[in-house]
């Protein structure tokens, strides 16, 4: 079992701070109507001390000696302890589709044992760690399979797929030796799947991204369909396929082309500033130093 210590109230009896805190006003599923209770991360206080804003657009944070290491991201999730149905918390109150809501009901038992195989002995139950947090968002990523497309469940996968990657990073560093690191692979495809669906469902108006507020995929800030846009980019360069070279070329090819029309590279921008466009130049100059060994050009 992999876990990692909880910051807890009552710093006099030699225990740390806390980090989170229990909501109030409980959330009602709307699954089988149980209603639990949400851990919210506390603000400030030197709990969240950013750090490098890696090439996936996720933000490292680092530990500070009062409250060890925080992973902002696992509180994102809610997961119902009766029935298993975990989701991002605003769609705990937009999902009202009757169809979909009687699929993750059908479904429950079967997810909880699937999530088992990978997180076993995983609790929702108790203040969250790292371990049941990542446990939490394998159940997201089965749940939104079921989403009716209103709620842009190709987006949502997208993103909990990447973050579940990040996740297990964070699980194989803490604890290694557990095959971690292979399942972040894993889930890096599936994001890598799910955000180039994404854009193919978006332009073939098969299902849109409109109802979505942030595109995350990080917490700290949304990228919106830029942030899609890149990743599908990054991700392809990353871990997409290899046994069919020509098939790889010809995918970073045109993400090489889609880039440099989306973020105007070669040229000043003065409308996309900040660490996206330089990211995305860094991925420009990435595929085309592959593509130019290729004898491959391209074009912009």
């Amino acid at each position: 079992m992999v876990r990692e210590s909880k910051g807890q109230k009552g710093a006099d009896d030699g225990k740390k701070p806390s980090i989170t805190y229990w909501a109030k006003d409980k959330i009602s599923c709307p699954v089988c109507g149980k209603q639990f209770a949400q851990e919210i991360m506390h603000k400030g206080g030197g709990r969240m001390i950013a750090g490098e804003l890696t090439d996936e657009l996720h933000r490292i944070f680092e530990p500070s000696k009062k409250f060890g290491r925080v992973y902002p991201l696992i509180y994102d999730i809610g997961c119902c302890p009766k029935c298993q149905t975990a989701l991002l918390w605003k769609d705990f109150t937009d999902i009202k589709d009757s169809d979909t809501l009687t699929r993750l009901a059908d479904e429950s038992e079967k997810r909880k044992a699937c999530v088992e195989t990978i997180f076993p002995y995983y609790n929702v139950m108790q203040e969250r760690s790292l371990y049941d947090g990542a446990a939490a968002y394998y159940l997201a990523l089965l749940c939104y399979e079921k989403v009716d497309l209103a709620y842009a469940p190709t987006f949502k996968r997208a993103m909990i797929s990447l973050r579940l990657a990040w996740l297990c990073n964070d699980l194989e560093r803490v604890c290694p030796g557990h095959n971690f690191d292979y399942i972040a692979q894993v889930f890096y495809r599936k994001a890598l799947f799910f955000y180039q669906q994404t854009l193919i469902n978006e332009t073939g108006r098969v299902e849109s991204i409109e109802s979505v507020s942030n595109f995350g995929p990080d917490m700290d800030k949304n990228y919106g369909y830029d942030g899609i846009l890149y990743l599908s980019g990054v991700l392809e360069f990353k871990y997409g396929q290899r046994e069919d070279e020509s098939l790889r070329l010809k995918k970073l090819s045109e993400f090489k082309s889609a880039i440099a029309r989306l973020f105007g590279l070669g040229k000043s921008s003065k409308e996309k500033p900040g660490p996206l466009l330089e990211l995305a130049r860094n991925l420009y100059d990435s595929v085309a130093k592959e593509l130019s060994a290729n004898n491959i050009l391209g074009d912009d």
